[in-house]
């Protein structure tokens, strides 16, 4: 389905895929389409909805500048599913202790690993990499260190570890009856650290210079400023600790699982990918800045994930290539109704109505996460079938959250 509006209000048309959007996403598209360093016009997504400043299911081009904001405080927060040779048949009856032995082996909600466990052991050394680069980072803005909690355990300490809200773990069949293995998060403590920082310093930028600005959380840095430096090299860091933490979460759930199933492999590619994160791109002649805010990338060929609720269908995807879209697709089925309104709205009783034959919690804790909390996902791919084709189906049996 192509297109389905254009708003031609701001200095930038804004393109959009989807006729089921809210004004105050609206708003939001256009305050970004009014920005100077926007640029050649922004694609909003068909899960496209309000957030903080900029709307998520956007995909915002800048020309030498960066909008902390957009990227958020989850930076690099995405998915990661991989394929095993198990089929369903193959998988316990009692799947609650395939979930137990999951959450046993990584810690969720504000759990973490325990330091004097890690230090030193094999888990340290996954980590180790971005020691260095954490610290020269630190050395310039030492702020960060204040803002996290014993920051230098931290970070280790959840690396390949869940966290909360829409972050998920779980297992899956697909339409051959094969096992997929899927998970959702993010940079954890350590990048919220990093991405709140640099928000609050990117508006003191703003005040300093005398920008006005439609949303003070639209602010920005500026190419060729030692902040817009220092920002790139700690989101760039961010971004690689969320795919880090992905891959050491996966390989914990994988070994939560052997002792359940009958021996296996994974079996085919991969798939990890960001879908809150910034990048420079080539696009219409141009060197961007291409921030995705809960979009993900979608280039002719490239596999992707998109998923619905935890009581929906999610797809693995391949990506077209669609330009007006900066080769970019949806991250998931987006949010109709906030947390708070869900929670007003639903209880516990709906929530283990609406996830019938999923190994979950169905607690009042994630009734916000309710799946009627979401737009149809088998709409929202519909809206961009311009954007990916489907390469695979999946209906989860275990869905692990915080």
């Amino acid at each position: 389905m192509p297109i389905k509006q254009s708003l031609h209000k701001g200095l930038v048309p804004v393109h959009i895929y989807t006729d089921d959007i809210d004004h105050s996403a609206i708003q939001q598209l256009l305050n970004i389409s009014n920005l100077p360093i926007v640029h050649p016009h922004v694609a909003a997504m068909p899960d496209v909805h309000s957030g903080i400043g900029a709307t998520v299911g956007s995909v915002i081009p800048t020309r030498g500048a960066i909008i902390p904001a957009a990227v958020g405080v989850d930076i690099g927060c995405g998915m990661n599913a991989v394929r095993t040779t198990l089929s369903a048949s193959q998988l316990p009856d009692n799947l609650a202790r395939v979930r137990s032995a999951i959450e046993a082996m990584v810690p969720v909600g504000f759990a973490q690993h325990a330091f004097d466990k890690v230090r030193g052991s094999a888990h340290a050394r996954v980590g180790r990499p971005l020691n260095d680069r954490l610290d020269r980072i630190v050395a310039r803005h030492k702020g960060i260190m204040k803002m996290q909690h014993k920051f230098a355990q931290t970070w280790i300490c959840q690396l390949g570890t869940l966290g909360g809200g829409n972050h998920f773990i779980e297992l899956c069949i697909d339409e051959e009856q094969r096992v997929w293995i899927m998970l959702h998060s993010g940079s954890r403590g350590i990048g919220n650290v990093i991405g709140r920082y640099f928000i609050s310093a990117a508006r003191k930028e703003m005040m300093r210079h005398k920008v006005n600005l439609p949303d003070r959380d639209l602010s920005y840095f500026s190419e060729g400023s030692a902040l817009f430096d220092d920002y790139l090299e700690a989101v760039d860091w961010a971004q690689d600790y969320a795919m880090l933490n992905r891959r050491e979460m996966m390989r914990r759930v994988v070994a939560a699982l052997e002792p359940h199933v009958p021996p296996f492999k994974l079996d085919g590619e991969a798939i990890n990918c960001h879908h809150n994160y910034v990048a420079q791109e080539a696009h219409f002649g141009h060197k961007l800045y291409v921030t995705r805010k809960g979009a993900i990338s979608a280039r002719a060929g490239e596999l992707g994930i998109i998923p619905g609720s935890m009581g929906a269908r999610s797809y693995i995807v391949r990506g077209k290539g669609n330009e007006q879209a900066f080769c970019s697709c949806s991250h998931g089925a987006g949010r109709r109704m906030s947390r708070s309104e869900a929670k007003r709205k639903f209880n516990r009783f709906d929530l283990a109505e609406q996830t019938q034959g999923i190994e979950c919690r169905k607690d009042g804790g994630v009734v916000d996460e309710i799946p009627a909390a979401y737009k149809d996902i088998d709409q929202v791919m519909a809206h961009q079938s311009d954007l990916v084709e489907i390469v695979h189906t999946l209906k989860q049996v275990v869905c692990v959250k915080g």
